[in-house]
């Protein structure tokens, strides 16, 4: 009795007992001894509700996990706090000899979800493990399109993480559908898209059912998502399907172009800029066209590309009366001001809305190199005030920016009382 009181002492706040210990990191002396004893409990759960069989199954420890599926007692399906079962954690981690184990088991349900309704099969789709994906397909329990609680499926998983083996095996199955959305309208090969995994990309492309041009929830296609991460080669292969409406508006009025030209990809705007049939200055909700985008951001390659393309106003205004110009000096890109001052159709004054110049947001943010940039224009007013009579000095002042007061004080026509 002295020794099993012992025993129960050792366990920590954790809840662990040494047999729990000994499974997680694979003591099969250890384990053995600990059964061997009276009072010991194989089934005692941590904190989290693991027993020692999901902690050998979670490292993959095949020699632990049969001593203690060798004990009437021992539970093989228990869930854990989160639901997860030791066959979901086995399958997780890529661990085939213990899956193996359990999957001979009576009593293990294959296709047991966890408190995210996640399967065994969605926790290996997700890591791309296909020899475990394998033994649960051929389970007939076992369901290949089960969707999680975020309308997530298998296919969907490993068409994110850029799995082949595991898309393959799955795209094999009859019960699976290619072009399941989730619950954000995001299909399979939207995912795969996004993430730029061309191989798998290809597969759903080759698949009967799959919609190369279906839109998610935000009305963003699979080249939406391709052109916004920059997979130049995924929009390649995207646009030679029948369908596929590069112009396809999103719910704020934004096509591929203007994603692409947003984050900067040079490729990806490059092959857009090829089709003909783009349109290269398409507003969005907010006025705001690709060029507009590319300017904010400071992308000088893809400004130079859309300056190139007929039909780009180089300076259209959104709706806030805001020019390439005006955003570019807003937020301090001097070389992506001086090339749209190449342009003779670009007003270097021009006021938004509440009457800001160019001038007046490069003062307010202390961009001293667009500041100078732009006072070296005859055209250039460096006293006009915005609507509430407050000028590019005010401005400059009330941000505190020395540099760029100085410069507007060495000129003899700015403003120095304006009112505040």
């Amino acid at each position: 009795m002295a020794g099993l009181t012992g025993l129960a002492a050792w366990e920590h706040c954790k809840g662990r007992t040494p047999l729990w210990c000994a499974a997680w990191n694979g003591h099969e002396g250890i384990v053995k001894l600990l059964l061997e004893r009276g009072g010991v409990n194989p089934n005692k759960q941590d904190d989290g509700g693991r027993t020692p069989l999901s902690s050998a199954a979670w490292n993959g420890h095949p020699g632990v996990a049969k001593m203690l599926l060798g004990r009437d007692e021992v539970n093989p399906d228990k869930p854990d706090n989160d639901g997860q079962t030791p066959l979901w954690c086995a399958t997780l981690n890529g661990h085939e000899g213990v899956a193996k184990l359990l999957l001979e088991r009576e009593g293990v349900n294959p296709d047991k979800s966890d408190k995210y309704a996640q399967t065994p099969l969605c926790s290996a789709a997700w890591n791309g493990h296909a020899g475990v994906a394998k033994m649960l397909l051929e389970r007939d329990e076992v369901s290949p399109n089960k969707l999680d609680g975020t309308g997530r499926t298998p296919l969907w998983f490993a068409a994110l993480n850029g799995h082949e083996g595991v898309a393959e095996l799955l795209l094999k199955r009859d019960r699976v559908n290619p072009d399941e959305p989730d619950s954000y309208g995001q299909t399979p090969l939207w995912s795969a898209a996004l993430n730029g995994h061309e191989r798998v990309v290809k597969m759903l492309l080759e698949r009967d059912g799959v919609s190369p041009d279906k839109a998610d929830n935000d009305d963003r296609t699979p080249l939406y998502a391709a052109s916004w991460s920059g997979h130049e080669e995924v929009v390649k292969m995207l646009l030679k399907q029948d369908g596929v409406n590069l112009n396809k508006l999103d719910k704020d009025g934004r096509i591929p172009l203007y994603a692409a030209a947003w984050n900067g990809h040079e490729g990806v705007t490059k092959v857009l800029l090829e089709r003909d049939e783009v349109s290269p200055d398409q507003p969005d909700n907010a006025g705001k066209t690709p060029l507009w985008g590319a300017a904010f951001n400071g992308h000088e390659g893809v400004v130079r590309m859309l300056l190139e393309r007929d039909g780009v106003h180089p300076d259209k205004r959104n709706n806030a009366g805001q020019t390439p110009l005006s955003c570019a000096a807003s937020n301090g890109h001097p070389e992506v001001v001086k090339i749209l001052l190449e342009r003779d159709e670009v007003h270097p004054g021009k006021p938004d809305n509440d009457s800001r110049t160019p001038l007046w947001h490069a003062a307010r943010n202390g961009h001293e190199g667009v500041v100078k940039i732009l006072l070296e224009r005859d055209v250039v007013r460096p006293h006009k005030p915005n609507n509430d009579g407050r000028g590019p000095l005010w401005a400059a002042a009330w941000k505190g920016h020395l540099g760029v007061v100085k410069m507007l004080l060495e000129r003899d026509d700015s403003s120095h009382t304006k009112p505040g």
